[in-house]
């Protein structure tokens, strides 16, 4: 890595730690149905064609950093398509996914093999290599995956919503679908690794749901597994997760950094004595709908005690949203969000 792109890359300075004033700004789902040049590929192609053709995928990853100027891309993709690798019927047609679930035990066993399903996932690598080429070398660029536990609650319940009542009460199921499902995440990442992601989130969406014990006995070995294959590579978020989640376990792994939802108090994680890695978040998408005035004011109130910390404490900020933008989100007020909060550390 040159010299140059050393000093211009703030994204990449805040993964690796370090200190400086004004922070890097990604926000999940930042490519996507809010964004009128989306909106435009979208009434010409099928989604599953922005996600499967690499040029596609490329071009709604860098809208975004072209109206707003983000310190970082976002592979465009989804969640998904592991459990289609493996093997399920996965379908956008029709509004929401819809998977042929749910499993049992006699279709796990049936699943496609690692070696079979690690080439049908080599469309996302082949988004993030074009990607790459054809994004600024100032700028970052983030693959994903989804947490093992979620991918399973969408294969059981289809979705993410509810109590989660089918997946919560099959977990000797789980033990055996996170057997196939670790491995080809472990596959996947890698590719996306080698392609020139700079680093790859685990979005766990669903993972917050979880009473703690179940999460450290049942889940969390899965993840710590994907983040000792890859030490400082991977970021892990999960949506409305309590810091009860973050157990010893998951805790000492060689995380490269954690994403953190509007329920947390940002400054108090930031100024954490030893805290290592980045910090992603977490103004509350739902401010964005706020009128100008008020907006302005929401992003000072969420600023302020970020500010008062030293730029030392809050080395490694990623400045964005506590979950993704919101469809509907109006465009001006990602603007307003961007601009405030580069000219509040300026």
């Amino acid at each position: 890595m040159g010299s140059q792109l050393e000093v211009t890359n703030t994204f990449r300075r805040a993964l690796a730690g370090e200190a400086q004033d004004v922070p890097p700004i990604w926000l999940m789902r930042q490519a996507g149905r809010y964004h009128r040049p989306y909106q435009a590929l979208r009434q010409k192609h099928r989604f599953e064609d922005l996600c499967r053709r690499p040029e596609l995928a490329a071009e709604v990853a860098m809208g975004p950093i072209r109206d707003f100027d983000f310190d970082a891309a976002i592979l465009f993709s989804d969640l998904l398509f592991p459990l289609e690798a493996l093997g399920m019927s996965l379908s956008y047609d029709e509004g929401p996914p819809k998977l042929d679930g749910p499993l049992d035990g006699e279709r796990i066993a049936r699943l496609r093999s690692l070696e079979d399903a690690v080439p049908r996932l080599r469309f996302q690598a082949d988004a993030i290599e074009l990607t790459r080429r054809i994004l600024p070398a100032e700028k970052g660029l983030i693959g994903f995956v989804g947490g093992p536990w979620t991918l399973f609650v969408y294969a059981m319940e289809g979705s993410h919503a509810g109590a989660m009542r089918v997946a919560k009460s099959s977990w000797q199921l789980y033990r055996q679908f996170a057997a196939r499902m670790v491995p080809l995440l472990r596959a996947n990442i890698a590719q996306q690794l080698e392609a020139g992601a700079d680093v790859v989130m685990v979005l766990d969406t669903a993972a917050g749901e979880l009473p703690p014990a179940y999460f450290d006995g049942e889940v969390a070995p899965g993840l710590v597994d994907l983040a000792r294959t890859f030490p400082g590579r991977l970021g892990y978020y999960a949506k409305g997760a309590h810091p009860s989640l973050y157990t010893p376990a998951m805790t000492a792994a060689p995380w490269g950094g954690i994403g953190v939802d509007s329920r947390w108090d940002l400054a108090a994680v930031l100024a954490q004595p030893g805290r290592d890695g980045f910090v992603q978040g977490n103004f509350d998408p739902a401010w964005l709908f706020l009128p100008h005035d008020d907006l302005v004011a929401a992003i000072a109130q969420f600023l302020a005690p970020i500010r008062a910390l030293e730029s030392s404490r809050r080395r490694g900020w990623i400045c964005g949203l506590g979950h993704g933008v919101l469809p509907g989100t109006p465009e001006a007020a990602v603007r307003t969000f961007v601009t405030s909060v580069r000219e509040a550390f300026a």
